[in-house]
């Protein structure tokens, strides 16, 4: 089979593929295919993302600087999957901190939690299959890729803060971003975390945010951000340590 033919073969079908796609598409023999992918690697045609998955690369382009964006690269490493988190946040404009590590939450495992692409650092984050909701679809080039919705993005973040910057980043976006309250709620509840619910409507009451959050009946007190020293000073109502100074919070641009 000529290496263009090979090619055309793959090229219809996705820009990223597997050792499996060539088998569907082509019929060839494994051990066969395994040799073309490796030639076609050596000649600068393809490029090896991580083992067993590879990517096409066009006639322009050259290997080693060549590459597609990290989103689409992203939704390659597993499956199922949704951009998230920081990730999320950033491509909202939900806040003007540019993470260097894109974050995808999955509910299947794998053996590397993060990983190393082309120079992009890639944070596999494992949720349970119930929180995974929430999720929409947009067009980066010319792929579809899995993205939370701005909603899930903030309630995301609200439940694992250490992949978002931060209590800070959070706040940064609801202060910024147009949101569906309902929907706000809704997720929050629909995650069975407290520790959302405390944090959604603290930060709310701080912004002046008028929402319907049910209330929390619960005598034990969470760190309003688990990512910043464990001290502050306590909140009553929704039994949070507060240890991020409010006023930095409320002036938040």
């Amino acid at each position: 089979m000529r290496n263009i033919d090979f090619l055309s073969k793959i090229a219809k079908e996705k820009e990223i593929f597997t050792l499996d796609d060539v088998y569907k598409i082509t019929g060839t023999n494994r051990e066969y295919l395994r040799k073309i992918l490796y030639r076609l690697g050596k000649i600068g045609l393809i490029e090896r993302i991580e083992r067993g998955k590879y990517m096409l690369i066009p006639l322009w382009g050259e290997k080693g600087k060549y590459t597609l964006h990290e989103f689409i690269i992203g939704s390659a490493i597993v499956s199922p999957y949704a951009i998230s988190y920081w990730s999320a946040l950033n491509y909202y404009g939900l806040t003007e901190q540019i993470p260097t590590t894109v974050f995808i939450q999955t509910t299947s495992w794998k053996k590397k939690q993060q990983v190393n692409i082309f120079g992009v650092k890639y944070k596999i984050v494992r949720v349970k299959k119930s929180k995974i909701f929430g999720i929409r679809k947009e067009w980066i080039e010319e792929t579809q890729i899995n993205i939370t919705d701005k909603e899930k993005t903030i309630i995301d973040c609200l439940d694992k803060p250490q992949y978002c910057g931060g209590i800070i980043e959070v706040t940064k976006g609801l202060k910024n971003g147009k949101f569906s309250k309902d929907d706000l709620v809704k997720y929050a509840e629909k995650m069975s975390n407290s520790a959302i619910l405390r944090r959604l409507g603290y930060l709310c009451d701080l912004l002046g945010i008028t929402i319907s959050i049910p209330e929390v009946n619960t005598r034990n007190y969470l760190y309003l951000d688990p990512t910043m020293p464990h001290k502050g000073e306590k909140n009553a109502k929704w039994r949070l340590i507060v240890n991020i100074d409010e006023s930095v919070l409320g002036e938040l641009e």
